[in-house]
């Protein structure tokens, strides 16, 4: 697995006892990690992914890694991560938003890939990722953190997502003040970047932690509006 994408998954901070949802989960390796922190207490992964092909990844993963006592921890879900926000707000822990991104780090790998990068897609997928965003933001519970990440090099979809939802949801939502001790993390205006260039190749990989302050039930709901 990347290392950034290692430092995005602790970045949650999970406990044994944490019920986290893990939003977009396939192929499946950040939600290994999670499991990791699980195993010794009563706490519950919901690992979700809404496409079937990458769910299918997903659960062969869990079926090769995760020994058979630890699985009954986890739950394998499908289902829109933009409709977390209603079908289950305020019941999370901890929320892990690694989102649908233009994917940069493939790029890398497979320049022919660039032919499917443009402008207009970031900027699709950037409103894509907002909405995840305010889902997640929504399904957790009060006092609760998130974590979203990308493996994205476009401004856009990073620190201008991060930007974007502590702007219109001030009063709903946080940003965690954390240090990332590690040589690979460069610091944002809003959360922590690895570059391929000055990493030793991990990356590209962007992350941000944020806290859903302590709000009632009416200002939830206004989260997905």
């Amino acid at each position: 697995m990347d290392p950034g994408s290692i430092l995005a998954a602790l970045a949650l901070s999970p406990s044994k006892d944490d019920f986290i949802l893990d939003m977009c989960a396939a192929p499946g390796g950040k939600s290994l990690i999670l499991l990791e922190f699980l195993k010794d207490g009563n706490g519950t992964l919901w690992s979700n992914e809404i496409s079937a092909n990458r769910r299918q990844k997903l659960k062969s993963v869990i079926q090769q890694y995760i020994p058979k006592e630890y699985r009954e921890k986890i739950f394998i879900k499908g289902k829109d991560g933009a409709r977390y926000g209603l079908l289950h707000p305020n019941t999370f822990d901890k929320v892990l938003l690694d989102a649908p991104c233009s994917g940069e780090r493939h790029l890398l790998k497979t320049p022919k890939e660039l032919d499917k990068w443009s402008p207009k897609r970031t900027k699709k997928l950037a409103t894509t990722q907002y909405s995840l965003l305010c889902s997640a933001l929504l399904s957790v519970k009060p006092g609760g953190t998130i974590v979203y990440s990308t493996c994205s090099l476009s401004p856009l979809e990073n620190d201008g997502i991060i930007e974007k939802i502590l702007q219109k949801k001030a009063d709903q939502v946080l940003q965690e003040d954390i240090i990332v001790d590690s040589p690979l993390i460069e610091k944002t205006d809003f959360g922590f970047m690895v570059y391929p260039d000055s990493s030793q190749g991990a990356g590209p990989l962007y992350f941000s932690v944020l806290k859903k302050s302590h709000s009632n039930s009416e200002k939830d709901l206004n989260l997905i509006r």
